[in-house]
């Protein structure tokens, strides 16, 4: 009796372009869900600058890399919980609706809920709403990179994604972290994460 194949999907290698993407998306998930540990401060302080690219990432991300290297992760553990943390109301909420919300006609998250079941993407967390911008930041890494046995997703795709649900609260997200006064390392994060959406932002209109 002969065994019946099961059926594996074969996705093309990324392209260097939006592997860099798909990283940048991933360290910007990564970083917004919980304070830098000494291993991902290690790395940051680490790596190679960029070059040959735009000034404003270029520059973001050596002031970043330079942070790095001199932030002790218990201070940093510190102020993230200074910014993000505590009973009730943070600092800086790391919640699109909080941004965007009252220019929607129905809450972002209904919206986002909806995306994400037609995308087949299910919510990075059970304990996060879908509107939690680092499951935002998640969402998007898999649409560029693919994951979990899917390819990525369509450059349209992306671009809806991003317009829909981080276009209309990453400005106002990052003005509030730029002008929180407990922010220090933080303001180097939000600087990267500002130069890199802002480049997204501009691709997708040009797309």
């Amino acid at each position: 009796m002969n065994a019946v194949a099961t059926p594996v999907a074969v996705h093309r290698p990324l392209a260097a372009e939006e592997s860099a993407r798909a990283d940048f998306y991933a360290l910007l998930s990564r970083i917004f869900q919980a304070a830098p540990d000494g291993e991902l401060l290690t790395a940051i302080a680490a790596s190679e600058p960029i070059s040959g690219g735009d000034p404003r990432l270029e520059k973001a991300w050596q002031d970043l890399i330079l942070a790095s290297s001199a932030m002790d992760p218990d201070a940093a553990l510190d102020e993230y919980e200074a910014l993000f943390g505590g009973v009730g109301k943070s600092t800086v909420s790391l919640y699109a609706g909080f941004y965007a919300g009252a220019m929607a006609i129905d809450h972002p998250r209904v919206r986002i809920r909806a995306d994400l079941a037609g995308l087949g993407l299910a919510p990075r967390s059970t304990h996060e709403p879908e509107d939690y911008i680092p499951g935002l930041f998640d969402a998007m890494r898999v649409l560029v990179a693919g994951g979990a046995g899917r390819g990525a997703a369509t450059v349209e795709e992306q671009r809806r994604f991003f317009q829909s649900h981080l276009e209309p609260a990453i400005e106002r997200f990052m003005k509030a972290l730029a002008g929180a006064e407990k922010a220090n390392y933080y303001r180097r994060v939000g600087a990267l994460a500002a130069a890199f959406l802002a480049i997204e932002t501009e691709s997708f209109e040009l797309d």
